[in-house]
């Protein structure tokens, strides 16, 4: 039975491996065929290892949304990278997931060293942690502005080729079309966006849509000057090609902003490194100091040298925002802003938070309404009034919490310390020895429990302590005078100890610190204002470029623009747009309240020009000397440049330095020198 029962065994088997033999040759067989290996050329070229780094960032952008406190950023940064990568989801996706994930690892290697270096130090260790969140912001904030000036340089390879296809198609949508098949540069989806505007139906609206969503101003020129090309027509003007003049002007344009851009870049480069550093080399400065010079532990340890740290971790803090709203060269910022629903908004639909707001808010048509009103708009910010007072209110109450706490937290560093402080005299060129120090802790600790009987009674004195030390086993076998000496260093601590509690003046002080946290953002505002005001020369000469490529086109009038104009102004966006609205009702009356809202006299010019050319003259007249004078106005541009980022680095040097020298000088020279000269005075004193 069991020999038949293996015999048929066998032949399954056979059968079944003469199956697979026969099944293996036909496959093989037709795996020969031409199609079959074309197949599998085509599918070789298209297919994507199961580990490649094309997925894993896939899946990383998907954890990464999902993720509480993580999906804030990438979809901050989905915002700003959909507009370069338009309408391609896969890479913004990619791009989106690799700079968070290399803006993490950056943090998480700063806050390794955060942790080794600070970690006896709970408080400051916190504090640094809390910083690191606008390191990686500010990581973040870099590698998409260098993204951004990618594509600035990629334009002018771009504009450069559409001169040589314009020349071969002498059309403008085709040349576009032509240069924009390369698939592999950012630019290219851009012409592509371009040339689907320029063949739609309504071309018209569907480049006011691309307005909004295009990345960069010259972009937005570009596709201006391409659909009046395509509509007007194109003509010769000093035996050139206008289009192609008015691409060479943009051209010119983008090359003198990516030469700001790259100065700019490398005057700040090391700034924001030099600005962090006070913040990691605090504990280990302490640490030198204390292992050279033993006398200064009183000072270090105690509650002097730790609001020391705080104060420089706060300016640390205050300087990093200073210099990244200083370097900011606005290349994307109004598209990464939450303007539809932001958590001030939430705040103020409460009825409790509304109540509260409404109570600190200035009635309309006040003084205060219409002054903050203005510093709003001039400083370009997208909050409301109401969003701003939530701000307000919600940056006093916590600088007031969190003082009041940092002073809570001063106390118990200054108890701690005379708890654990080596009892025993210092010697100011060294420390103790091993034995010494051993001596010095157990007499402290013998310290604290007296400490411990008398803690918080005000009324206890220096008799009170030595009748409980002469009935303590410690001081069992001392003499009267060592036991005396022992009780009015005990009562000495005491002092000090039941000094240590949260005064009234502490209170107030949190109060002061609580107003200048509620004037904070009023003064960020105006900071932010004196910053656009330097960049006013900048963005008046792009006025004149913009009207010198309109000027000489047909069909161009004073109210075609001045709606350029506004589509491309941002620091006198505000008067061109009521200029704008009011155009209907009377041109030269809307030009002269265009020209008494402002006070820049090159802007005021211009509206004067606008003013003739509405009436008297032609607008190639009224701005025939930006044509005639485009060489000097090209020098002069690149001379206010440099002015503007001598200004900048001026200003950013000073910021960017001023934490470090705080650190060195009140940190480190200060305590020692008044520590020194104080031990010298006291040794005197003891001498004589």
């Amino acid at each position: 039975m069991t020999t038949d029962f293996l015999k048929y065994v066998l032949i399954c088997v056979g059968i079944l491996f003469a199956f697979i033999v026969i099944a293996y040759l036909i496959l093989n067989k037709k795996m020969q065929k031409s199609d079959y290996r074309q197949i599998q050329k085509l599918r070789r070229g298209t297919e994507s290892s199961k580990f490649s780094s094309e997925i894993i960032y896939q899946k990383l952008y998907i954890t990464y949304s999902k993720l509480p406190f993580i999906k804030q950023y990438i979809f901050k940064l989905r915002r700003r990278l959909e507009i370069i990568n338009i309408d391609d989801e896969y890479i913004t996706r990619r791009d989106s997931a690799k700079i968070l994930t290399r803006a993490l690892l950056l943090a998480l290697l700063i806050m390794t060293v955060s942790i080794i270096l600070t970690k006896s130090n709970f408080l400051v260790l916190s504090i640094i942690l809390i910083f690191e969140v606008f390191v990686m912001d500010s990581l973040m904030d870099g590698m998409v502005d260098k993204m951004d000036n990618n594509l600035l340089k990629e334009q002018l390879e771009f504009f450069a080729e559409i001169r040589h296809a314009y020349h071969e198609f002498n059309m403008v949508e085709e040349a576009i079309y032509q240069i924009s098949q390369d698939d592999e540069k950012s630019i290219s989806k851009q012409g592509e966006k371009i040339y689907e505007i320029l063949i739609s139906n309504d071309p018209e609206t569907e480049l006011e849509k691309y307005y909004d969503i295009a990345p960069n101003s010259y972009l937005k020129e570009f596709a201006g000057v391409s659909y009046l090309t395509k509509e007007f027509g194109d003509r010769k003007v000093d035996k050139t090609s206008l289009y192609l003049k008015n691409v060479n002007n943009i051209t010119e344009e983008m090359q003198i902003e990516i030469l700001k851009r790259d100065k700019i870049d490398y005057v700040f480069q090391s700034l924001s490194i030099i600005s962090i550093v006070p913040v990691l080399g605090l504990e280990p400065l302490k640490s030198w100091s204390i292992g050279n010079f033993s006398f200064t532990q009183n000072f270090y340890c105690g509650k002097g040298g730790m609001i020391v740290q705080i104060a420089i971790i706060l300016l640390t803090i205050i300087c990093y925002l200073l210099l990244r709203k200083i370097k900011n060269n606005g290349a994307m910022d109004k598209s990464v802003q939450n303007v539809q629903n932001p958590w001030q908004a939430k705040v103020y639909k409460n009825p409790i938070g509304k109540k509260i707001v409404d109570m600190f808010l200035p009635k309309k048509a006040t003084k205060e309404y219409i002054k903050t009103q203005k510093l709003l708009k001039d400083s370009a910010s997208k909050l409301k009034m109401e969003w701003l007072y939530v701000n307000r209110i919600v940056i006093a109450l916590t600088t007031f919490i969190v003082s009041i706490s940092l002073f809570y937290a001063f106390h118990k560093v200054a108890v701690n310390w005379i708890r654990t402080e080596p009892t025993t005299d210092y010697n100011i060129m060294g420390g103790m020895t091993g034995k010494e120090l051993e001596e010095a802790m157990a007499l402290t600790e013998s310290d604290n429990k007296f400490l411990d009987m008398f803690e918080g009674d005000t009324k206890a004195n220096v008799e009170d302590i030595r009748l409980a030390m002469e009935r303590s086993k410690d001081y069992e076998d001392k003499k009267d005078e060592e036991i005396d000496k022992a009780a009015k260093r005990v009562y000495e601590k005491l002092q000090k100890i039941n000094k240590e509690y949260l005064g009234w003046f502490e209170v107030l002080l949190g109060v002061v610190f609580m107003v200048i946290g509620y004037m904070s953002p009023i003064l960020i505002m105006m900071f932010q204002l004196k910053m656009r005001q330097m960049e006013m020369e900048d963005e008046v000469m792009q006025f004149q470029t913009i009207i010198l490529m309109l000027m000489r086109i047909e069909r161009v009038n004073v109210e075609i623009i001045l709606e350029w104009l506004e589509r491309y102004a941002d620091i006198f966006k505000e008067p061109i747009s009521r200029c704008v609205n009011n155009y209907e009702a009377g041109a030269w009356e809307a030009l002269e309240v265009l020209k008494n809202e402002t006070n820049y006299m090159q802007f005021v010019r211009i509206v004067e020009s606008l003013q003739a050319a509405v009436e008297k003259i032609p607008i190639r007249d009224a701005f025939d000397e930006l044509d005639s004078d485009r060489d000097y106005y090209q020098a002069k541009r690149r001379e206010s440049n440099d002015r503007l980022i001598s200004r900048k680095a001026m200003i950013g040097k000073v910021i960017g330095f001023a934490p470090m020298v705080v650190m060195f000088v009140g940190y480190l020279i200060a305590p020692m020198v008044f520590i020194g000269l104080t031990s010298m005075s006291s040794s005197m004193t003891s001498i004589q």
